[in-house]
C-alpha cells in the first residue's frame, strides 16, 4: 500500500522541465541561425532561377502581345517558309534588320543541330573511352596523370577554344578535306568537342569508378577477360552516370556561344552539308543583342530565342532522366 501511495504521489507531481544552461542555449540559438543562413543559400539557386526565367520570358511575351511585333514576328514568319522576291520561290530566311524583316528560325534550328552533332558525334566516343581507360587499364600513376590534364582542358576559357579553332583548325581542315567555306559545321563542331570532352570524361570516369568491385571480380572469376569485363559488365553497369556526362555534355554544346561565334561563319544557311556555314540559336544572341534596340520586335525575338533554348535543355533533360530511371530498374532486376 504505501508502495502504491508512492507511486500515486509520484504521478501527480508536476513534470519539471531540466534546466538548460546558458551555454547550451546560445549553442541552440547558434546551430538554428547557422541551419535558417544554409537554408537560405539553398534556396537562392532556386530564386535565382525562378527570376531569370520570368525576366526572359517576360521580355519575350511581348512578341505576342504587342501588334506589330506579331505582324512582323509572327509563329507563321518564324517556321513556314516565306516569300522573299516576287518570281522566287519561298525560303527560310534569317534578316530580322532588313527593309522586310525575314525572321525564319528553320537556318538557326539547322545550324545548331549540325554543329552540336558534330561536337557529340566527336566528344562521346572520345570521354567515354578515355573514361574506361583512366578506370579500369591504365596504371595508377598514369591514371593520377591523366585525369587533372584532362580536367584541366576544362579550365580553359572557350573564347581561347574559339580562337585555337578559327585560326589553326579552320585552315587545317580546308587544307585537308578541301572545304569551300574556311569556317563550317565541321570546324565548330570540333571546337565544342574539345569544350565538352572534359565533362563527358570526368563524370563518365566518376560513374566508372562507383561501380562495386565485385562486379568486376565475379566476371572475371567466370572466366571473361578484362576487356569483356569492361566492356559488358562495367560500362553496361555504369549507364546512367556516363548518360548524366553525356546530356551535360548536349547541353554545353547547345548553349556554348564563343566558340560556334568565332568558328562557324555565322551564315544562317538551310543546307544538309557540314561544309557550309552555320549560325547557331545561342551565337545570334551573342551577335546581335549588343545592336538591337530596346523594345523593338527584334528585341522580343532574341529573348524568345532564349526560352526555346530553355525549353529545349529542360525537355532534353526529362527526356534523359527518364532513360536513366528505366536503366536503372533493369541493372537492379526491377520492372522496366
Amino acid at each position: 500500500m504505501d508502495r502504491e501511495a508512492t507511486m500515486q504521489q509520484s504521478l501527480a507531481e508536476p513534470m519539471v522541465a531540466p534546466r538548460i544552461s546558458p551555454a547550451a542555449r546560445r549553442r541552440q540559438i547558434r546551430e538554428k541561425v547557422i541551419a535558417g543562413i544554409i537554408t537560405a543559400m539553398a534556396f537562392t539557386g532556386i530564386a535565382a532561377l525562378v527570376l531569370i526565367i520570368i525576366f526572359i520570358a517576360k521580355e519575350a511575351l511581348s512578341l505576342f502581345l504587342d501588334a506589330q511585333a506579331r505582324e512582323e514576328a509572327s509563329l507563321a514568319k518564324m517556321f513556314l517558309a516565306q516569300p522573299t522576291r516576287p518570281g522566287k520561290p519561298l525560303a527560310y530566311l534569317w534578316q530580322p534588320v532588313s527593309s522586310v524583316p525575314k525572321v525564319s528560325m528553320i537556318p538557326l534550328f539547322i545550324g545548331t543541330l549540325k554543329t552540336t552533332v558534330v561536337s557529340m558525334v566527336v566528344a562521346v566516343p572520345v570521354g567515354v573511352a578515355g573514361a574506361l581507360f583512366a578506370a579500369e587499364f591504365a596504371p595508377r600513376r598514369l591514371r593520377e596523370l591523366l585525369k587533372p590534364v584532362i580536367e584541366l582542358l576544362a579550365g580553359i576559357p572557350s573564347v581561347v577554344l574559339g580562337f585555337f579553332a578559327l585560326m589553326v583548325l579552320a585552315t587545317f581542315l580546308q587544307e585537308t578535306f578541301g572545304f569551300t567555306y574556311r569556317l563550317n559545321a565541321v570546324v565548330a563542331g570540333l571546337g565544342l568537342a574539345l569544350a565538352i570532352v572534359p565533362v563527358i570524361f570526368t563524370v563518365s570516369e566518376d560513374a566508372l569508378t562507383a561501380v562495386p568491385r565485385s562486379y568486376r571480380e565475379a566476371s572475371l572469376a567466370l572466366g571473361a577477360t578484362p576487356w569483356e569485363t569492361a566492356w559488358k559488365v562495367v560500362l553496361p553497369a555504369a549507364a546512367p552516370g556516363i548518360l548524366a556526362g553525356c546530356v551535360l555534355g548536349f547541353g554545353r554544346a547547345i548553349g556554348e556561344t564563343m566558340i560556334v561565334l568565332m568558328a562557324s561563319g555565322n551564315a544562317a544557311i538551310v543546307s544538309a552539308s557540314l561544309g557550309d556555314s552555320v549560325r547557331s540559336l545561342s551565337a545570334t544572341i551573342a551577335a546581335e543583342m549588343g545592336e538591337v534596340v530596346v523594345g523593338s520586335p527584334h528585341y522580343s525575338l532574341l529573348f524568345f530565342i532564349g526560352v526555346e533554348l530553355f525549353v529545349f535543355t529542360f525537355v532534353l533533360n526529362m527526356v534523359a532522366s527518364s532513360w536513366t530511371k528505366r536503366v536503372l530498374k533493369r541493372l537492379t532486376g526491377g520492372a522496366s
